[in-house]
């Protein structure tokens, strides 16, 4: 134990961060811990100095890892209280660990609903106040994930249905690209057990052919990228496990893997932005771009969560679709850790000097995070538990996708949202004067869901218009659906 915590402290260092204290936080976890052990047999310190492991990969501050290693110190020892824990590390800290010991009896399963309701009000008012209490929290779910083959049957499902439901769709909101594939992945074999086995055997010789096809691009872009004067790094990124099994699942795929251009995609990681399309012009130059399907620029327009890169598709070898993502170093660590990307900006700006110097480096400099101080307004706003459960579960809990206008702004709405929801979220007047609507260029229903990627264009009238009753029936936004209602209420 003493070597791994060295090793933890050697870590810390190695990211910048400062390592006051941590000894002595180290030293009160294991009293606070004697005696306990894990199912897996370990002394339950052990998890907490993983959790912190964890902390610290994500390149977070001292008072991250300090609450990382005493997390579980209230919960589990009658004789820690958190008057101790301020008195001995600081405010800080004591919030922070407060802030997860609120949330660790939130769950999704087996709950009565008002329970569930009540602790995710708790978890989103703790967030809005220290986001680092949601870290530290989800740090603690991905080790918990990698050891729950030591539980019971029933717990690894109810475990990973729960992580799927609630803590990967959190992390991808957060911007965790990476901790959301892996908790998923993780959660995948327990929930799902026998279509996991099928995948994995299904998928593999796809996933060959992929990686050999890809494995010759990845040597021919390198030495044109690197001729042309580009410092790059160029890889191969399979894609995961649950994501792929996802796509298959999609009408429009059917189970075909060769309707999936990404089981295994081209990832070039270049010093800045200037960078990034002079290697897409490269790219295009060695693989046929594929006319229909087109480039997707997520760095002139980024996610709402944050996330920055280019994507192109090509024909590649064999005439295979194939993905390319091009992004800078910046960009790929804020893909893979999200908000905590973030964390370590005012120690940059200070050896950089300026905004501007950090923007060229594709830093974010201001994390967009409207939708966590939106859903605490709502929270005080929504009488009823099942409504506000219902707007969390959207607004939350489920897969997003980002709509354009036909100004270029990207707009983030949940999974089934339809032009009637995108323009309430535009604008409470543009929803007060929708006639129609245009996707692409082509007259829908307002009823229609949208997709990823299209252009959505309102068709207004001259004067305002009454919202539709019929519209309750399929609009699945919260400030679509209370709009609506507030509408029909007045004109009562």
């Amino acid at each position: 134990m003493e070597r791994e915590f060295k090793n933890l402290l050697k870590e810390a260092k190695k990211a910048g961060i400062e390592i006051n204290n941590i000894r002595e936080a180290f030293e009160f976890a294991k009293v606070a811990h004697e005696g306990q052990k894990r199912l897996t047999g370990e002394d339950f310190v052990y998890h907490p100095l993983e959790v912190a492991k964890t902390i610290i990969s994500w390149k977070l501050d001292n008072v991250s890892v300090i609450a990382a290693l005493l997390h579980d110190t209230v919960e589990d020892n009658p004789n820690v209280s958190l008057s101790e824990i301020e008195q001995k590390f600081g405010h800080e800290v004591c919030m922070i660990v407060d802030g997860v010991t609120k949330v660790t009896d939130i769950r999704l399963r087996g709950s009565k609903e008002e329970q569930f309701t009540e602790n995710l009000r708790k978890m989103l008012l703790v967030m809005a106040k220290d986001l680092r209490v949601v870290f530290v929290k989800l740090a603690d779910r991905f080790h918990n994930m990698k050891t729950l083959y030591a539980l019971s049957l029933a717990k690894q499902k109810e475990n990973s249905l729960e992580t799927l439901e609630i803590y990967a769709p959190l992390a991808e909101r957060l911007g965790f690209g990476g901790l959301k594939g892996e908790l998923e992945d993780l959660a995948f074999k327990y929930a799902y057990p026998k279509e996991f086995n099928i995948l994995l055997k299904e998928s593999h010789p796809h996933m060959k052919n992929a990686y050999h096809d890809v494995g010759l691009m990845k040597t021919n872009l390198k030495l044109k990228l690197m001729a042309e004067g580009l410092k790059v790094d160029v890889h191969g990124r399979k894609k995961h496990l649950y994501s792929l099994w996802k796509k298959l699942l999609r009408d429009e795929v059917g189970g075909d893997y060769t309707k999936i251009n990404d089981i295994v995609a081209l990832r070039i990681l270049v010093e800045d932005i200037s960078a990034c399309y002079k290697a897409l012009g490269l790219v295009h130059s060695l693989y046929k771009p594929v006319p229909y399907i087109g480039i997707s620029d997520f760095i002139a327009q980024p996610k709402p969560n944050g996330y920055r890169s280019i994507h192109t598709k090509v024909f590649g070898p064999r005439k295979r679709i194939v993905e390319v993502q091009i992004r800078t170093q910046e960009m790929h660590r804020e893909a893979e850790f999200g908000v905590v990307a973030h964390w370590a900006y005012s120690e940059r700006k200070g050896k950089m000097n300026s905004d501007h110097e950090l923007e060229k480096k594709g830093v974010v400099v201001i994390p967009k995070l409207s939708w966590i101080r939106q859903l605490v307004r709502w929270q005080e706003e929504l009488k009823g538990t099942k409504e506000f459960l219902e707007a969390c579960r959207f607004e939350v809990f489920q897969h997003r996708n980002f709509i354009f206008s036909p100004k270029g702004d990207v707009f983030d709405l949940p999974l089934g949202a339809t032009p009637v929801d995108f323009a309430y979220e535009v604008h409470s007047d543009l929803g007060d004067f929708i006639k129609g609507a245009k996707v692409n260029g082509k007259v829908v229903p307002l009823s229609y869901q949208l997709k990823s990627g299209q252009l959505v264009e309102i068709i207004k009238s001259k004067n305002k218009r009454k919202p539709s009753r019929d519209w309750l029936s399929f609009v699945v936004t919260g400030t679509a659906r209370r709009k609506i209602k507030r509408m029909l209420t007045l004109e009562r």
